[in-house]
């Protein structure tokens, strides 16, 4: 007979690979998505639908996790957990028989990713509580690891498959999910038992709901309208509805706290963050996603847009090339994930958590020092670097924080530190993107202009000079051939202005790298020097979280040595009475 354990383990473990698949499957596919749905990424409103297509799924479940938590210590934690994989499923249907084309297949794929978001949440919100409630507290650590490893796993097939089915047809990329999700939901009905401490007469703290609801979309659509061109800006944080946003979402959320404090039964109860492993753990937990949520975008807008073209791939293929280069990484996680897990179940998170950290971040300075054709095997061997450090904070940081909670609120802890990652996630994407494009704005042009010069192409500098970074940027992350796309939508008056030698060399796969590498990677360098310094605030909290804590262990512990003495106690007392005899 399995282990009631390994059973709990093996259903969470199957959504987070549906989970990962997906996070990666998109990524890589979309290229093929945007030319199935025929949306032309040199025009200035596409770029909104890229943010969207990968940000909506992050504000949806960053918004609920914490309500699902807090309603997943109300009516059971399992029965919202297998909810989650039917509705994901259902949201993967949905994505395969997106109708229509261009910006309203477009309007159809973010909604039905929406749609996959809200089963989401409710797999990302309960699957840390299941394993905490199934593990005793010194093999906990080693089920994260191995949930973890998951993740990873999922990851790798969700990049390759992505890159073969996307060759195939683009709707293929939506049906991975269905099979494991739909093992998941009938896995899950058939054999979870809800094993969680659930207190009576609870009810949904509405005015706590609504108020960190809308403040945190506020905040997050805030963001994502942030990066978007607004008139003749390139981007949009000058732009009057950004900026009401921010400031009416952070106003929210400023007042949120304070509404908790005030209310009976509060959704983001504010007396956890007495424990102060969950009070450091989720807080490092938000900077390192803050940190390192953007720069697997990053690297791989480095790799498809300027290394692998540069190296013979072409443009249709770097997508999935890209993938496969970024593996040591993945690798990296996979390696120290488990190794980790193991050891804080003796040893605590501090001192891996605080390693792992400082390991990530050592990592990003090492990124800054190479140039854009650089050599692949050191390379490799600093995303390695940077996977390890990874997997060092991980399955730790996620121990320490669940060991630290009561049981009856493993629920609502569980959602809010997922809500924190993914919050920490979005901003991140923010960041990242934010100085990419601040960066580009300043150098590209000139970048353009010189690389036109050289080519024999002068006469095309106006027109480059009207092209914004979010088109540069868009172009090099789906894969196309930048320069048949931009003459492509010119008359035919401009081609005729163009020689044939100058044409080849335009259209080829080097012009377009080569000129805009040294404006790219200014700006890539100065968004690794600030995840660096975003990580290095995650090693110093992870540094300062204590040592290792496990609620109601003490307890446990002293129940134990007063058995053992009393047990103690009446041996030595009928070894007496034996004597008297």
């Amino acid at each position: 007979m399995v282990q009631y354990k390994w059973v709990a383990l093996s259903n969470t473990t199957i959504g987070v690979l549906m989970a990962s698949i997906n996070g990666t499957i998109m990524m890589i596919s979309l290229p093929a998505i945007f030319r199935g749905i025929n949306l032309n990424p040199f025009l200035p409103s596409s770029f909104q639908y890229l943010l969207w297509i990968l940000m909506g799924y992050m504000v949806v479940t960053a918004v609920l996790l914490v309500t699902v938590g807090r309603l997943s210590d109300m009516y059971g934690r399992v029965r919202l957990f297998n909810l989650g994989f039917a509705i994901f499923t259902a949201g993967s249907i949905l994505l395969f028989l997106t109708p229509g084309h261009g910006t309203s297949a477009a309007m159809y794929m973010i909604m039905f990713r929406m749609v996959q978001a809200v089963g989401a949440s409710f797999l990302f919100a309960n699957s840390a509580a299941i394993i905490t409630d199934a593990f005793p507290s010194n093999e906990r650590g080693k089920a994260m690891g191995i949930n973890q490893i998951a993740g990873l796993a999922g990851s790798l097939i969700g990049l390759i498959l992505g890159g073969i089915l996307a060759t195939i047809n683009w709707r293929y990329v939506f049906l991975v999910s269905v099979p494991v999700g739909a093992l998941g939901t009938i896995w899950s009905y058939l054999k979870l038992k809800d094993q969680s401490v659930r207190r009576k007469d609870e009810k949904i703290d509405l005015p706590g709901n609504v108020t960190f609801a809308a403040g945190l979309t506020l905040i997050l659509i805030g963001i994502t309208y942030g990066l978007m061109p607004y008139g003749s800006s390139s981007m949009g944080w000058s732009s009057p509805w950004v900026i009401s946003a921010m400031a009416s979402g952070a106003a929210m959320l400023v007042a949120f706290p304070f509404i908790e404090l005030h209310v009976d039964q509060p959704m983001f109860n504010m007396h956890l963050f007495k424990y102060r492993g969950f009070t450091f753990g989720n807080f490092a937990g938000f900077f390192q996603s803050m940190g390192m949520g953007g720069v697997m975008f990053m690297v791989i807008i480095l790799l498809q847009g300027i290394w692998l073209p540069l190296h013979g791939y072409s443009y249709s293929s770097v997508p999935f090339w890209a993938g496969i280069y970024t593996i040591p990484m993945m690798a990296g996680f996979v390696l120290f994930g488990p190794i980790a897990g193991a050891l804080s179940d003796r040893i605590g998170a501090r001192l891996l958590t605080t390693l792992g950290m400082s390991v990530s971040a050592v990592a990003f300075i090492l990124l800054t020092l190479f140039p854009y054709n650089f050599s692949y095997p050191p390379f490799a061997a600093t995303l390695f670097m940077m996977g390890s450090g990874m997997g060092l904070f991980g399955a730790p940081n996620i121990t320490a924080v669940m060991n630290s909670l009561p049981p009856h609120y493993r629920g609502t802890g569980s959602g809010m530190r997922a809500t924190l990652q993914n919050t920490g996630q979005t901003a991140s994407m923010g960041i990242f993107f934010s100085i990419v494009l601040i960066t580009l704005t300043a150098y590209l042009s000139s970048s353009f202009n010189t690389a036109l010069a050289a080519a024999g192409a002068s006469v095309l500098i106006p027109v480059f000079d009207k092209i914004p970074a979010t088109s540069a940027l868009f172009s090099a992350f789906l894969g196309y051939n930048p320069m048949q796309t931009i003459l492509g939508l010119l008359p035919a008056s401009f081609a005729s202005l163009i020689s044939p030698s100058s044409l080849a060399i335009l259209e080829g796969t080097h012009w377009f790298p080569l000129a805009l590498a040294p404006a790219f990677m200014k700006a890539l360098h100065a968004s690794f020097y600030a995840g660096a310094g975003i990580l290095v605030v995650a090693a110093l909290l992870s540094a300062f979280r204590g040592k290792r804590f496990v609620y109601g262990e003490e307890t446990e512990l002293k129940e134990k040595m007063q058995q053992t003495t009393e047990a103690k106690l009446s041996s030595q007392l009928e070894v007496m009475r034996d004597g008297k005899k």
